[in-house]
């Protein structure tokens, strides 16, 4: 029984990137013997065990074979006798396929350190075409690398479209689908993810109101990217260096704009309520891929609310309180910075504009902590009761936000 780190612990200390990823293999044991040591079964579809100790994952070298169409018709062979050069050919990507044995010493069958060098996302073998899941993988493995300057290796490129063509990626359940998308969208470069999904033709298929967002114009002088497709790609990229790590943050970022793609052709390259057009395949996205009910929600409100940011300064008090009303801000105050963030991705996510300032972000946190200043004891104390005292609540939040704009003119002035 010999045991191997593997996989994006080994891939990630040969970048010099820390990595939380420790996962093993043990070849030559079967279950018995994994139980005998102490080890708690984990894995239904194949044997996968904790640690005693540590909790780490070790699995049991395996085979697979494909039985069915998509990635849940595969047949796994985890026999003592199957080797770790056999384990690690069923692997998706080199960089990937890598290991180390107890010592230390690399086992590199397939190039992955070559890979790793000259920055290359390539497959391991054909094998690759037999599970659609891998598809999402190399997007999402773009999306982490993109900016250290990874490529997917042209043949792999080829083998992806060959079988997004032969309808694999039609057999993808929608809990996976946004699995994968959710960590890409948290990765520091998501448009890498939809440029890959892009070139092969799965984004026309997993996400088409996000395709036909490519080739849409909008008007140069408020974006001089024009096409409405890279604009949305600035604004995931933003998005991620505004909030790193956070997919909340980068759905909302990813689908504000969903509407453009409905603008009718005559109105062009205006796009005349796009925001509210945008929600209807923005909600369609989110129930086919089963999108948790918190980004669902935010990513509405984004959607309708982002131009009344925008264009903040010029509103009345009573839209400005409106909004953060519709934001339901009094009781979830989070949103409220949740929502400048996405805001502010979408006005920097623009050619030439990355850099450029917000002030909008602080004047709506200046007119949140203003109402939030207002308080229902006061009157409460003036004897006023029920629907009254939300009446007044509302009435004096107005009054005490038309102060503060005025204020704003004046220094203006």
């Amino acid at each position: 029984m010999k045991t191997y780190l593997v996989g994006g612990a080994v891939r990630d200390r040969l970048l010099g990137r820390s990595s939380c990823d420790r996962d093993f293999v043990v070849v030559g044991a079967t279950p018995e013997q994994m139980l005998a040591e102490g080890f708690r079964p984990v894995g239904k579809d194949f044997p996968v065990f904790l640690h005693p100790q540590g909790n780490e994952e070790y699995a049991l070298a395996r085979t697979e074979r494909k039985t069915a169409p998509g990635y849940h018709g595969f047949a796994f062979n985890a026999d003592p006798s199957v080797t770790l050069e056999q384990d690690l050919e069923r692997r998706d990507l080199t960089i990937n396929a890598m290991a180390e044995d107890e010592a230390g010493a690399l086992v590199d069958p397939h190039g992955g350190k070559r890979d790793l060098d000259a920055r290359v996302l390539r497959h391991v073998s054909p094998a690759f075409a037999e599970d659609p899941v891998r598809i999402l993988r190399v997007a999402r493995f773009h999306a982490r690398f993109a900016s250290l300057g990874f490529t997917i290796a042209d043949e792999t490129m080829a083998l992806m479209r060959q079988m997004v063509k032969h309808g694999e990626v039609d057999h993808l359940v929608a809990e996976r689908v946004w699995t994968e998308t959710r960590k890409a969208l948290a990765e520091p470069t998501p448009s890498a993810f939809l440029r890959a999904l892009r070139e092969c033709g799965a984004l026309h298929v997993l996400f088409p109101e996000i395709d036909a967002l490519y080739g849409v114009p909008q008007r140069a002088e408020y974006h001089p990217e024009i096409d409405t497709g890279v604009h949305n790609e600035m604004v995931v990229d933003m998005a991620a260096r505004l909030a790193p790590g956070d997919d909340l943050i980068g759905f909302c970022a990813m689908t504000h704009d969903l509407g453009k793609a409905l603008t009718p052709a005559h109105e062009l390259p205006k796009h005349i309520m796009h925001e509210e057009r945008g929600v209807a395949p923005l909600r369609a996205l989110a129930e086919r891929l089963r999108v948790p009910n918190e980004h669902a929600e935010l990513g509405v409100l984004c959607c309708r609310l982002h131009l009344l940011a925008h264009r903040f300064a010029e509103l009345r008090a009573e839209t400005m309180l409106g909004l953060l009303e519709k934001l339901d801000a009094f009781r979830k105050p989070q949103r409220v910075e949740q929502f400048i963030t996405v805001c502010e991705a979408d006005k920097r996510g623009r050619l030439g504009l990355s850099d450029s300032d917000y002030p909008q972000g602080e004047m709506i946190r200046s007119v949140f902590s203003a109402a939030c200043e207002v308080k229902a004891a006061a009157f409460v104390d003036a004897g006023l009761q029920g629907p009254a005292i939300a009446e007044a609540m509302r009435k004096e939040r107005v009054r005490v936000v038309g102060e503060l704009k005025k204020g704003w003119t004046q220094a203006g002035d």
